[in-house]
């Protein structure tokens, strides 16, 4: 079996179990305003201060649909190469929480705005999987029940009442914790490139439903369980693993999986159960009698898709062909759209590898350290291009320009300065260069001698010892080609 195929079975007391995962992902659409009122969609504010009259369910009010989030979500399922229903209905779903003020929420069921597409993941191994997408949906969210303002009562926020999600259904086409979590980091990014949900998941605007069952390899589906309302990378990674070994045990054991929804306690690990999962016709589901059909214009359409921007997969493939990058480097700087766009405004006219290695390494290395974002730390693009381009014309070497992009971090001084004021400038005048070696084999003679016997390997130590001894400023090619005329003797 190969490394591949056995990261997607768990081995149990009877054998090789199969994951099989599909994900329901609730992405907050980026909107002012909510779905079927004005009232603000912000996050944050005090409780029930951004409510309208619509989102309250008060009597006689009626929804009006907001254009603009319709064409977030055709902007969406654009960008996940899928299926544009020119004609969609809303529903209602008919269920009963404190926070649902209506008794419903206006979704989408039989005929969805966006129908089936695809995402593509880029494998650490360098290679891709397609994951298929079912549909995409707009509704409604519910408000907030909070537990913790009373001992003996349960206080309900409604900011939130009415606020326009996207929902994405993905097929069942995952089969291990590590390819859900990449799967939810390429939506994410695909949906903050197109700038149609921030992809928040602390504050909750983009939330996880993550269904799993197990069966043997090649064998029918299992039932499944659905994780309800997960907010995280990790610990949707973290409650497939746990989810997929309490069903093989629980069946290994003779006993069957109930379908149920169930919650994942992040502070133990593990998941408990929350109810029996309802079906489609739990929900009674009918058209909403207080909206027309959504009917779409093909020109309207194409004229979103001629606008999306460059998306992460187009953005990785001109990286390889037109700059020159590996895979994998073209995977990382594509991941994120910020770190995208500084990669692009370092690399204009320069070295599009040389760049991606500086970015990659030290730039994201410091960064990190710093805790801060990329918009307030203090290497701008152009302080990273001075200094590629003092190793370009050969002004200072890579190795001590990794002293002075330090010295930037630390001072916040470009490049040129700091190499200026440190008398950081790389000697290639051969005749100082041939002093320094020589000084080096005239106090290491037993080494001169072991190298010119054969001991081919000391040659790396001639050359750290030279370009310790040149305070690093020594030109390293220069270093070599003199080393070797020199130790030949």
């Amino acid at each position: 079996m190969s490394e591949n195929a056995e990261k997607n079975y768990i081995q149990g007391a009877t054998g090789a179990w199969e994951i099989v995962i599909g994900m329901e992902v609730h992405a907050q659409v980026s909107s002012k305003a909510k779905l079927f009122s004005g009232a603000s969609a912000t996050y944050g504010g005090e409780p029930n201060d951004h409510v309208s009259l619509v989102d309250a369910a008060m009597p006689g009010m009626l929804p009006v649909i907001n254009g603009y989030c319709v064409e977030q979500a055709v902007r969406t399922g654009l960008g996940l190469k899928a299926q544009i229903n020119l004609h969609s209905v809303f529903d209602r779903k008919n269920y009963f929480y404190a926070d649902l003020p209506q008794g419903y929420q206006i979704s989408q069921y039989l005929q969805p705005i966006v129908g089936s597409g695809r995402l593509i993941l880029d494998m650490p191994d360098g290679s891709s999987r397609e994951i298929g997408i079912t549909r995409l949906h707009l509704e409604q969210d519910a408000g907030k029940s909070m537990h913790d303002q009373s001992p003996n009562q349960t206080y309900v926020d409604l900011n939130r009442s009415g606020v326009a999600l996207m929902e994405i259904v993905s097929e069942p086409d995952m089969r291990n914790a590590e390819e859900a979590g990449l799967y939810l980091k390429k939506l994410r990014t695909i949906l903050r490139y197109l700038g149609t949900c921030d992809g928040n998941m602390e504050e909750g605007s983009m939330r996880a439903d993550v269904n799993v069952s197990v069966r043997k390899p090649g064998g029918p589906l299992g039932t499944r369980c659905e994780i309800k309302n997960v907010n995280s990378v990790r610990f949707v990674m973290q409650a497939i693993e746990y989810e997929a070994r309490r069903q093989i045990d629980i069946i290994e054991g003779g006993g069957s999986i109930a379908q149920e929804t169930r919650l994942f306690d992040t502070g133990r690990g593990v998941t408990r159960s929350m109810r029996s999962k309802e079906e489609a016709h739990d929900y009674r589901y009918f058209p909403d009698p207080d909206l027309l059909p959504l009917e779409l214009d093909a020109a309207e359409v194409a004229r979103i898709k001629a606008d999306l921007p460059e998306l992460p997969d187009e953005k990785k493939a001109r990286f390889i062909e037109k700059l020159g990058l590996s895979p994998y480097d073209a995977a990382v700087l594509s991941a994120e759209k910020e770190a995208a766009d500084f990669y692009e405004a370092v690399a204009k006219g320069r070295d599009g590898k040389l760049c991606a290695n500086w970015v990659i390494g030290d730039y994201f290395g410091f960064l990190n350290k710093s805790g801060q974002s990329m918009a307030d730390f203090v290497i701008t693009p152009e302080k990273l291009g001075g200094l590629i381009d003092l190793i370009a014309d050969n002004t200072i070497s890579n190795r001590l320009a990794k002293d002075v992009f330090a010295l930037m971090v630390e001072s916040g001084k470009d490049a040129a300065t700091i190499v200026d004021e440190n008398g950081m400038r790389q000697v290639t005048d051969t005749g100082a260069i041939e002093a320094v070696i020589d000084q080096v084999m005239a106090a290491n003679p037993d080494k001169v001698a072991e190298f010119r016997s054969g001991k081919d390997k000391l040659f790396g130590f001639f050359v750290g010892q030279t370009m310790k001894a040149s305070g690093g400023k020594a030109n390293p090619a220069a270093v070599n080609e003199l080393l070797k005329k020199k130790l030949a003797g």
